[in-house]
């Protein structure tokens, strides 16, 4: 990410969760079959064998507090890590590069995360050391694009643009180089892939 979309995921921390819960500016905003897939998703998350999990741009810890085994989550927002951390009490938390190796985790999750990576920052990202990979990101839509530029605004009212990628589950598992569809919803989908040293 760019300094101005990490300025602007520290600024909306505070009203991130809305977008997950459909409340504020989300609240009138037609997603059928949303909350099904929510929940969906996080039934994937749930059923994942516990492992060591570094959770790569945790945000508010939405989807962290479902993750099995230990936990630490990432952000480089200060506001989003204090919010997941007090989500999560088990799990640890740091302020911090998502890019940056880091040793001695079996699973790296990340969501909403690789589909705002360019394709440099995407290299870096999958060559991080893991046994596994899990990534969550959104889906694309059958009259939708899958990359843009979009103009986001706060409640506050400042504007921010934000790049943005969607996938498929079998195209987002062929970018990973192979791996298990685990959620191929209307608007989430969850890969899973092996390490390439496996």
């Amino acid at each position: 990410m760019n300094a101005a979309m990490r300025a602007y995921y520290e600024k909306r921390a505070a009203e991130y969760d809305d977008w997950w819960l459909g409340a504020g500016r989300f609240e009138e905003r037609e997603r059928p079959g949303w909350y099904a897939d929510v929940s969906a998703l996080i039934d994937v998350l749930l059923a994942l064998a516990p492992a060591r999990t570094l959770d790569l741009a945790c945000g508010t810890g939405f989807l962290t507090r479902h993750l099995p085994g230990e936990v630490l989550g990432v952000d480089q927002s200060p506001s989003m890590i204090e919010i997941a951390a007090a989500r999560r009490k088990d799990a640890s938390f740091e302020v911090g590069d998502a890019l940056a190796p880091r040793a001695g985790f079996e699973r790296i999750f990340s969501s909403h995360f690789y589909g705002h990576l360019d394709a440099d920052q995407r290299e870096a990202f999958l060559a991080l050391p893991r046994d596994e990979l899990v990534i969550v990101d959104s889906a694309l839509r059958p009259d939708g694009e899958a990359e843009a530029w979009q103009e986001r605004e706060l409640d506050d009212g400042s504007a921010h643009s934000v790049y943005k990628r969607w996938f498929t589950g079998a195209g987002l598992a062929e970018e990973l180089g192979g791996g298990e569809v685990l959620h191929d919803g209307p608007w989430f989908v969850a890969v899973r892939s092996a390490s390439p040293r496996s």
